[in-house]
């Protein structure tokens, strides 16, 4: 007999409306019911919320519950990994072989790229609700000495770890160097990965941002401001280069990558932009430039960053982006309320919430 629980969902039925709904979901054998209790905002949401996704894409995705960065306590477990009252961090992507044993996989493809996979607030019911009833192999247990407003920044520091190891190798060699694209958000979470888990000093990392006060956040690494440094008659080169901008400033980003890149070079795609982004083909045939594409993460990526966060001092580095204050949340409309003033003022610091259920 299937075990039937009850959820509230604050759903996102178009563009600004959250309507309180509920839902009632079943508990499968090796899955988990959690209720989610802290959690952040990803510019994600806001296109959802701010209606800036193509129409057809929102006709597709909506109704559902917005949020995929969070944390959750444990409430009924069918998992003999799980146990009521654990702490947890979520992971989002669900793979294909778990929602869809019946597609065939290609052999060797990372879980975050397997076919008929489903993520959290993109066209699947997010952290925005009471009950999550999520498979044992995307939860993550919390160490006690992770307090919870650093273990919510989990999911997107996994985003950054996914991303590097694409070039996790060249990264662990003392003469490697980087440079990195974005002072927003992405980029720190990628940065402050690169210092305090990978050991890269200043005196091979550049990070490129056109905010004098955000790249002031990044005083661990050298910084330059992108609307005055000279790329195309720059002497220094660099091995790795990471573009974390994103949206209108993905083709500058990319262009001033391929600029500054050595030969034989990397460059890693992280910035999400809905339209297309030209880029200097010719300098990527010449130098001999390989590029990764990267997106999302999976729960070994996860597992590596909660261990990561066991080091007091990459959690003190972290601790930087987190807001003065953390939002409290126990109606749709407190809800509807706190992404609305993220999208008219998203700042540099991430947006958290607690969710009194």
């Amino acid at each position: 007999m299937k075990q039937m629980l009850e959820s509230k969902v604050f759903s996102l039925v178009e563009p600004g409306v959250i309507e309180e709904v509920n839902k009632t979901r079943s508990l499968p054998e090796n899955w988990v019911a959690v209720e989610p209790t802290y959690a952040s905002i990803c510019h994600a949401d806001l296109r959802y919320f701010a209606g800036l996704r193509r129409p057809e894409a929102l006709a597709k995705k909506l109704p559902m519950a917005l949020l995929h960065e969070g944390i959750a306590v444990v409430k009924e477990s069918r998992s003999e990994k799980f146990s009521k009252g654990d702490r947890v961090v979520v992971v989002p992507n669900i793979p294909g072989q778990i929602l869809h044993p019946e597609i065939d996989q290609k052999p060797d493809i990372p879980v975050n790229y397997s076919k008929g996979n489903a993520f959290l607030g993109s066209g699947y019911d997010g952290m925005a609700q009471s009950c999550l009833v999520h498979p044992e192999e995307c939860l993550v247990l919390i160490p006690d000495e992770i307090p919870n407003e650093i273990a919510v920044l989990a999911e997107l520091s996994s985003v950054s770890h996914h991303a590097l190891s694409h070039v996790q190798e060249k990264l662990k060699k003392s003469d490697t160097r980087v440079a990195l694209f974005g002072d927003g958000p992405v980029g720190y979470f990628t940065a402050v990965m690169l210092k305090y888990l990978y050991g890269v000093t200043a005196e091979r990392f550049v990070v490129f941002g056109a905010a004098d006060d955000k790249l002031a956040h990044f005083d661990f690494a050298r910084r330059e401001n992108v609307l005055s440094y000279d790329f195309k008659h720059s002497k220094e080169k660099f091995d790795v280069l990471i573009e974390c901008t994103g949206g209108k400033f993905s083709q500058s980003a990319l262009n001033q990558a391929i600029d500054i890149a050595d030969s034989l070079a990397d460059i890693i795609f992280m910035g999400v932009t809905e339209e297309l982004v030209p880029i200097d083909t010719r300098d990527i045939l010449e130098k001999g430039i390989t590029a990764h594409g990267s997106s999302r993460s999976s729960t070994a990526d996860f597992e590596a960053v909660v261990e990561g966060m066991k080091n007091p001092d990459y959690r003190r580095a972290l601790s930087k982006i987190l807001p003065e204050k953390i939002v409290e949340i126990s109606t749709g409309e407190d809800f509807r309320r706190v992404m609305e003033q993220f999208v008219e003022n998203p700042g540099w610091n991430k947006t958290v919430m607690h969710f009194n259920w």
